[in-house]
């Protein structure tokens, strides 16, 4: 069994995650977009399970900042090369857990995906 958590270390969800995980005894390593980077194959990857839309985070700050003609002009390319660009624009957190493909955190998801 492996799990890779991907994120950014101080993301107020990536806490709670990591908090539930080592409160349940679960093995996993934390990956950090920051500190050990996030390439294009590693990108593509994600992309290729969950889809670059789900993936996008619309309500973070880092989008919110875009201009509008980035923000309305948003297809598969240019949104991986902003995500390349700028990792907290990608949904937190991004768990794989045995070759599954998860995005977001809640106790209960957990609970099912931990099972």
């Amino acid at each position: 069994m492996s799990t890779i958590a991907y994120g950014i270390k101080n993301c107020d969800t990536i806490k709670k995650m990591k908090k539930w995980l080592d409160a349940q005894g679960i093995d996993y390593r934390f990956h950090d977009y920051r500190v050990d980077g996030l390439d294009r194959s590693l990108l593509e990857s994600f992309e290729t399970e969950l889809g670059w839309e789900a993936m996008l985070n619309k309500r973070g700050t880092t989008f919110r900042q875009l201009s509008d003609e980035q923000k309305n002009n948003l297809d598969r390319e240019h949104a991986l090369s902003l995500m390349l660009e700028y990792p907290a624009m990608i949904k937190r957190p991004l768990l794989v857990h045995n070759n599954t493909y998860h995005l977001g955190f809640k106790p209960e998801q957990y609970q099912t995906i931990f099972a």
